[in-house]
């Protein structure tokens, strides 16, 4: 079985982007991959954070994300500074990586503009923690979104650049990029992607919210002059809302068109709504019931961190030889 690892920040409850563009994909993959996921907190404090709300996400992102499908008997979920593996790994790995490449990398840029009181080192180098992250497990497959990929194809240049050097070592990642939903637009502004960090409190929905406040939320959404309900490039606000309700109901976008033709969009829209509110209730009902279990949680995040270490100690430990370490 090939091996697959993910992670996902704990800084805020999940988004219906986060869900449909990664998460969704993670519990499907669990029969077919040995699946490695993680909460990345480390990743998470390049920028400002208040450390007891981020203890608190941390265990809420922990719980949800087993709420989203993830089996802790069938798959590695772990916190991410519970393995101490991936600091090390950082080190070893940013002596394989260029300054150049690291200076390109968009995020960077983009987080520097919205925290210019914190550009620290972290932010610029957590590419190459990110890196680590997925070589430590030998990876084969990492299921992203599509703004991911610039992130996977330096990790890529960093293994490649490090077997050159060293002998043939680390796996190659390739991604693994769902078919659909692999990229949820803001309900507010559809040209950019779905975001926690979104100024507009309409513009993201997230998966704990009410069925009501969901409703509300895609009865806002940002669409266009026309009233057809229909897929296409110039109309990126239905055109998103299709691809959220075909991920919802598993309808192409032929078949959405047929059901809403010659409706509104007032009545495309509530039909969006409602039915991803009803996808996202079971979800709502087993966060509620792992949360009442704190101790239950800690349980499995103990019993994952140690899954992790097994696994990530036998390519640290390699990895020291190759460079020539004394182990």
């Amino acid at each position: 079985m090939k091996t697959i690892f993910s992670g996902i920040q704990p800084t805020a409850i999940f988004t219906l982007g986060n869900y449909m563009g990664a998460i969704k994909n993670w519990s499907a993959l669990q029969d077919e991959y040995k699946c490695v996921y993680s909460i990345v907190d480390m990743h998470a404090i390049t920028v400002k954070q208040d450390p007891v709300k981020l203890r608190a996400q941390t265990l809420n992102s922990y719980a949800l994300t087993m709420a989203c499908g993830i089996d802790v008997e069938k798959s590695v979920l772990f916190v991410q500074s519970h393995n101490k593996n991936h600091a090390e790994m950082n080190w070893i790995l940013s002596c394989s990586t260029q300054f150049g490449e690291l200076s390109r990398m968009t995020q960077f840029k983009d987080k520097s503009q919205k925290h210019p009181d914190d550009i620290n080192a972290g932010l610029f180098t957590y590419p190459v923690l990110m890196a680590g992250d997925i070589l430590l497990y030998q990876a084969d497959l990492v299921p992203i979104g599509i703004d991911q990929k610039q992130h996977l194809e330096l990790a890529r240049n960093v293994a490649e650049r490090f077997n050159f050097r060293y002998g043939d070592f680390f796996t190659i990642p390739e991604p693994f990029i769902g078919e659909s939903g692999a990229k949820i637009m803001s309900l507010g502004d559809p040209e950019k992607k779905m975001s926690k960090s979104d100024d507009n409190p309409n513009a993201s929905v997230y998966i704990l919210e009410s069925k009501d406040d969901i409703v509300r939320k895609f009865k806002r959404a940002v669409t266009d002059s026309e009233s057809s309900v229909r897929f296409a490039e110039e109309k990126p606000g239905i055109s998103n809302l299709m691809t959220i309700y075909g991920v919802c109901t598993g309808k192409t976008m032929s078949e959405i068109e047929a059901e809403f033709a010659g409706k509104g969009y007032g009545d495309f829209k509530l039909a969006v709504g409602e039915t991803v509110a009803d996808t996202l209730a079971p979800v709502r009902d087993e966060y509620a019931r792992l949360t009442a279990n704190k101790d239950y949680l800690l349980g499995c995040m103990k019993n994952g961190a140690e899954a992790a270490l097994k696994i990530s100690d036998k390519t640290l430990k390699k990895a020291y030889k190759k460079v020539g370490f004394i182990v």
